[in-house]
């Protein structure tokens, strides 16, 4: 008799990651995942409680490539590459960023480290230099309530075709330089 295969903890989490970025994080199941190994559901219980901890470890998963787009981008203004990474992520990753950003569910609750990552991010770029954490936390959170309705028109196909990613980045741009604008107007007027 033939040996059976092992499969680590990451082989799972990356089995029901293909299965969430096809059809959604509601497709995963035990079942599936298995199907997805070849194996039986053992393996899979052997390294998680239930599908709900197998779940949270593939938004973790989910959310290490959505920083790691973030840093591929590395334009010298991370700010920037902030908007363009979630860009990417929205088509790259469709059902998935619909799953995660337009549905109520549990496992996006507000996560104040990554929110603290692209704080620190944000503290590198030039342009950024002279605001404190809150500041750049409140600019953070203004772009992000642009780029998010952005990035629901690009995982939703709902852009013309001529709304090319080049001209995508240019208005995350706009809108970038002009929340700076006025951050720094509101500054010296204080």
């Amino acid at each position: 008799m033939a040996p059976r295969k092992k499969f680590s903890k990451e082989d799972i989490i990356i089995a029901a990651f293909n299965i969430a970025k096809e059809k959604g994080i509601d497709a995963i199941t035990i079942r599936k995942v298995a199907k997805q190994l070849g194996s039986s559901i053992a393996p899979i219980y052997v390294n998680f409680k239930d599908v709900e901890e197998l779940i949270q470890e593939v938004i973790n998963y989910t959310m290490e490539i959505a920083k790691n787009l973030i840093l591929e981008q590395n334009s010298g203004h991370p700010f920037r590459d902030i908007g363009i990474g979630s860009i990417k992520f929205a088509k790259q990753y469709s059902v998935l960023y619909r799953d995660l950003m337009m549905k109520n569910n549990p496992y996006m609750e507000h996560n104040e480290e990554n929110m603290l990552f692209l704080v620190q991010q944000m503290k590198a770029d030039p342009t950024l230099k002279e605001f404190s954490d809150q500041e750049l936390m409140n600019i953070l959170h203004k772009m992000e309530i642009f780029q998010t309705g952005l990035a629901v028109q690009v995982a939703n196909g709902l852009l013309p075709e001529y709304f090319t990613e080049e001209k995508m980045i240019e208005m995350l741009d706009d809108v970038a330089e002009d929340m700076i604008i006025g951050a720094h107007t509101r500054n010296k007027e204080s």
